[in-house]
């Protein structure tokens, strides 16, 4: 290989490597995203639902609780009504499908640096460089913004490993120089009994 070759090479690698960790971040904070979205649904849900039903037992128990429970539907309403206009569950849905859309984004990186690039032609390197690209900034557009705070704890995620393989583990110790554990030898299966 020439040394225009290998730099390019080295480039391409450093450019998977970006779009693969910008999938990554993008991915961790469309889940934070999404955990945040379900818990508000059931933060609202949970207590309309139970005023709304207090609030019916108690005008129907009652005969003076009229306004006790007119109170509480009224609260059950509100909280409906805040509960209809956020539309919590489909947000939820739709930053979980944009974090697997993501996940996909940046698994297709990370296998085309590792695996496809040291035996593809340059040209061959360049148009699957361009349509990840193309993907992830689609993906971009589709996606809703995050809050700071999926940010935030999408980075404390990932700096606890979330996202980091044994097997890159490993790998990574061996390259260090440390020792690594040697894996358990396996243990033949055994028969099933027969009854």
């Amino acid at each position: 290989m020439t040394a225009g070759g290998d730099v390019h090479r080295r480039a391409f690698e450093a450019e998977f490597r970006r779009l693969e960790e910008s999938a990554m971040y993008s991915a961790q904070t469309q889940f934070e995203e999404a955990k945040r979205w379900r818990a508000l649904h059931w933060l609202l849900g949970v207590p309309a639902t139970l005023l709304a039903a207090v609030a019916g037992t108690t005008a129907l128990v009652e005969s003076t609780g009229g306004t006790p429970a007119g109170i509480l539907a009224l609260v059950s309403a509100g909280l409906g009504a805040v509960l209809t206009t956020v539309n919590a569950p489909q947000r939820a849905g739709q930053a979980a499908a944009s974090a697997n859309a993501y996940l996909e984004i940046q698994t297709a990186a990370r296998q085309h640096r590792e695996i496809d690039l040291p035996d593809w032609p340059l040209g061959e390197a360049r148009e699957a460089l361009a349509a990840l690209t193309a993907r992830r900034d689609a993906q971009n557009t589709q996606a809703e913004v995050p809050s700071r705070r999926a940010y935030r704890r999408a980075q404390a995620n990932l700096r606890a490993g979330s996202q980091t393989y044994a097997v890159d583990q490993r790998a990574r110790s061996r390259t260090d120089g440390a020792p690594t554990e040697p894996s358990p030898p396996r243990q033949p299966r055994q028969p099933d009994a027969q009854t």
